[in-house]
């Protein structure tokens, strides 16, 4: 997968308007980006290939040691000069924002050149294979069982080039990521829809994964449709990983972002040191902290991505910061500045989140359990840093009765509580690992960005309804 023609052509004219600006403001920084999506999809009627999620542009941050600035446009050309100032008039601070500006730090622009780039095996795919795939997976899923209504089969590639350039600095950086899912929608008294999903850079792993046998996922989708509801109530519970990282983006992901600091909306501002969860837990996030759907070389403020610890042993080490959050706040930003598109500003953002492996088999915590429920597959989740409180649904639980996993399944589940009371009541984590890299993340109600979360199994007690 080759970089961007189009921003590799802007490289010249991006360091001409840097220097233009530069007679105005202390920094400058232009990103410019090439992204897009193709979406191959087939059910038992439709089939299609279509291109979605494009973006091509560029925004330009701006500071003058008391404020920041973004100015974005589609395309960087003409006269350089002419634009440099139509850009600086119309940045302007209205004047009764002045008594509320404050005065920051220099910002650190180290010298880098650097061109990153992850290889891919998207090219060797043509549409035509992929789409033949899908169609004869899903074909496959519909005869499986005689209960299967529909089946559906879908494969995204996901491509990223992008172009940062300041006064010192010119960064590149090209990568992709993919995604599939076999879905079984079934019918048995009521009807319910049972899923398989795969994430990779390598479309070789997502064909694979997507290939295995049916069984599996009928026999899910069966018990989906014949789930009971769960009785509420406070139970000792085993996470699987995908609802130990829907615990980690929604307890402590957002909880950590550092504009939220800023802002004075999230309680873990001042639990920085403090044990927040149980001793035996831990939690990263960071693009350079694992490989994923949010692993990227630098992030949207040309900051090198890290890998960020944010509880260490129990204890809140630190938050997630993009450059004006830690300009504001003093602190060194830790690569986490993410955009929606090059038309929405740059936020702090979750990346990969997860907690780290413990020493415990997963057979053993199931056995620790007199009665519990297992719980599995991420559907959504809600978070409210200013109070701590959490809401987590989970797609279906499997109960446990004397340390066995019985037949007995409930769906949906939603797991709420208070962040501490819930991390801090972690009893056992397993030593196994995976975390899921098919995720979407808005700020609040918009600004979707791509995220990855997981972990170990957990062994936590926590209230169910």
């Amino acid at each position: 997968m080759p970089f961007s023609a189009f921003l590799d052509g802007k490289r010249t004219v991006c360091k001409e308007l840097v220097a233009e600006l530069k007679k105005t403001f202390s920094y400058v920084s232009i990103l410019g980006v090439d992204t897009g999506e193709t979406v191959y999809f087939a059910d038992k009627a439709l089939s299609s290939v279509s291109e979605s999620e494009s973006d091509r542009g560029f925004v330009i941050k701006m500071y003058n040691g008391r404020s920041f600035f973004e100015y974005s446009l589609d395309d960087i050309n003409g006269d350089i000069a002419e634009l440099a100032s139509k850009i600086v008039s119309e940045v302007k601070i209205d004047p009764s924002l002045e008594s509320r500006m404050i005065s920051a730090g220099a910002i650190a622009d180290i010298p880098m050149k650097k061109d990153f780039l992850r290889e891919n095996d998207f090219g060797s795919y043509e549409d035509d294979y992929l789409l033949d795939f899908c169609k004869k997976t899903s074909k496959k899923t519909v005869e499986a069982d005689e209960k299967v209504l529909n089946g559906f089969a879908v494969i995204m590639t996901y491509t990223v080039s992008k172009l940062f350039i300041t006064e010192n600095r010119e960064l590149s950086q090209c990568y992709g990521w993919a995604n599939g899912a076999v879905m079984a929608v079934y019918s048995d008294g009521k009807m319910a829809q049972a899923r398989r999903v795969a994430a990779s850079d390598k479309l070789a792993d997502i064909i694979a994964k997507m290939s295995d046998d049916q069984k599996g996922l009928i026999d899910l989708a069966r018990h989906l449709a014949n789930a009971k509801q769960i009785k509420p109530g406070v139970y000792d519970v085993i996470t699987d990983s995908s609802i130990t990282g829907l615990i980690a983006h929604e307890a402590f992901g957002h909880g950590v972002e550092m504009d939220q600091f800023v802002k004075d909306r999230a309680l873990a501002k001042n639990c920085v040191g403090e044990y927040v969860a149980s001793p035996i837990s831990s939690m990263h996030d960071g693009a350079a902290a694992t490989l994923s759907v949010a692993s990227y070389f630098f992030d949207d403020d040309g900051v090198l991505a890290q890998d960020t610890e944010i509880i260490k042993d129990g204890i809140l080490m630190r938050g997630l910061s993009d450059l004006t959050s830690a300009t504001e706040l003093g602190t060194t930003p830790t690569g986490n500045g993410r955009r929606d598109s090059h038309k929405r500003k740059a936020y702090a953002r979750m990346t990969n989140t997860f907690f780290l492996p413990g020493n415990d088999k997963l057979e053993d915590m199931i056995a620790s359990v007199k009665h519990g429920y297992m719980l599995f597959e991420t559907n959504n989740g809600m978070e409210d840093p200013k109070n701590w409180q959490i809401q987590c649904t989970a797609e279906y639980g499997i109960e446990i009765v004397d340390g066995k996993l019985t037949d007995n399944y409930v769906s949906p589940v939603v797991m709420s509580g208070y962040v501490p009371d819930l991390l801090k009541s972690i009893s056992m984590v397993s030593d196994s690992f995976e975390v899921i890299g098919a995720g979407f993340c808005g700020k609040g109600y918009k600004e979707w960005v791509r995220v990855s979360d997981g972990g170990p199994n957990l062994k936590v007690r926590v209230k169910l309804g």
